[in-house]
């Protein structure tokens, strides 16, 4: 009888463990919106990042035959005049000003400033970017915030890493609705970072952001998966955000399998959804 109560007993604890592995509650509207908001707020501060690793490869590009106090250049991607001011043999400050507002690939429309104040060459290690906006739009969306970016060298794959930090970061959305994040990355180039031709950089981003959602709520959310993010692609192509709200059970947003796609899935034990990506706001839709 003994051995048949022990065995009872494990086979319950066992039940019990596996049950706290899997959860049965379904997916909610709610959480489709806060995985929709995550990936616009997650797009529009990566966007600016995209934009000022762009200005300071263009700066490389060109620093060796600058001889005067400042020039102008137009980027690539977009309608933006590009102004650069020399203060000193080091530090260089870019303005990428988009004027009263322009539309540039994957219909992105952006207006007002991004300032970025650059410290040595983007290859170098230990170089620094640091980032402020003026009047800044993003598909609508006034931002805010301030990115610090370092280069910190290479990992033990020989590839090049950059610590990127944002704080203060602010989105401000129609009838006073602003959300508030916090983030460390680390981008990990895996290909493009030796070449001059942008189009063909990818990063796998790692790290953690912190903040308060739209309807007031504290968050945490965790890069599980390496995010694989491709400078061509409009969205990531793969990896796995572990999202935490205060007072909610946690899920996962998969941005899928390596696709150039807008499909993406959320997550919670066996229960999952598919979503469609967009970079704009479900308020301004």
């Amino acid at each position: 009888m003994k051995a048949i109560k022990y065995l009872f007993l494990l086979v319950s604890a066992l039940s019990i463990f596996s049950s706290c592995q899997k959860s049965n509650n379904p997916i909610t509207d709610e959480e489709i919106n806060v995985a929709d908001d995550e990936f616009v707020t997650e797009l529009v501060f990566d966007d600016i990042f995209s934009s000022a690793d762009n200005a300071a490869q263009m700066l490389d590009g060109i620093s060796k035959g600058m001889d005067e106090k400042s020039i102008n250049y137009v980027l690539a991607d977009s309608c933006p005049m590009v102004t650069v001011d020399i203060s000193d043999e080091l530090i260089r400050t870019i303005t990428i000003d988009y004027g009263e507002g322009c539309e540039g690939f994957y219909d992105r429309v952006r207006s007002g400033k991004i300032i970025i104040v650059v410290t040595g060459p983007r290859r170098e290690t230990g170089s620094t970017r640091t980032v402020t906006l003026e009047n800044y739009y993003f598909n609508g969306v006034r931002v805010e915030g301030t990115w610090f970016t370092e280069n910190i060298g290479l990992n033990d794959n020989e590839n090049t890493v950059f610590m990127s930090s944002l704080t203060g970061g602010k989105l401000f959305f129609p009838n006073d609705i602003v959300t508030e994040r916090e983030f460390t990355h680390y981008r990990e180039f895996v290909a493009g970072y030796y070449t001059p031709n942008i189009w063909d950089d990818e990063c796998l981003i790692t790290g953690s952001a912190t903040g308060v959602t739209y309807r007031g709520i504290s968050f945490e959310n965790t890069i599980v998966n390496p995010l694989h993010w491709k400078r061509a692609c409009h969205f990531f192509v793969s990896g796995v955000i572990e999202m935490k709200r205060e007072g909610a059970e946690a899920f996962k947003l998969d941005y899928g399998d390596g696709e150039c796609d807008a499909i993406a899935i959320i997550s919670r034990g066996d229960q999952e959804k598919e979503i469609i990506l967009s970079s704009r706001h479900r308020l301004l839709r």
